[in-house]
């Protein structure tokens, strides 16, 4: 029962921590654009590789 004594405060404190992160991840703007990255795989930002010179006789 004693161990009941430790448990709760640190279950407690660990939500207090997880709730703060996602207040923070929120308020940083992590969740604003949730498509963009998705769609933004899917593009190729590379470009080609160019053809070499011609060569000179």
């Amino acid at each position: 029962m004693n161990i009941l004594l430790l448990l709760i405060p640190a279950a407690l404190i660990l939500g207090v921590i997880g709730l703060a992160a996602f207040l923070w991840a929120l308020k940083s703007g992590q969740f604003e654009d949730l498509d963009g990255a998705a769609n933004r795989i899917l593009y190729d930002e590379e470009e080609p590789p160019k053809p070499p010179p011609p060569a000179k006789p």
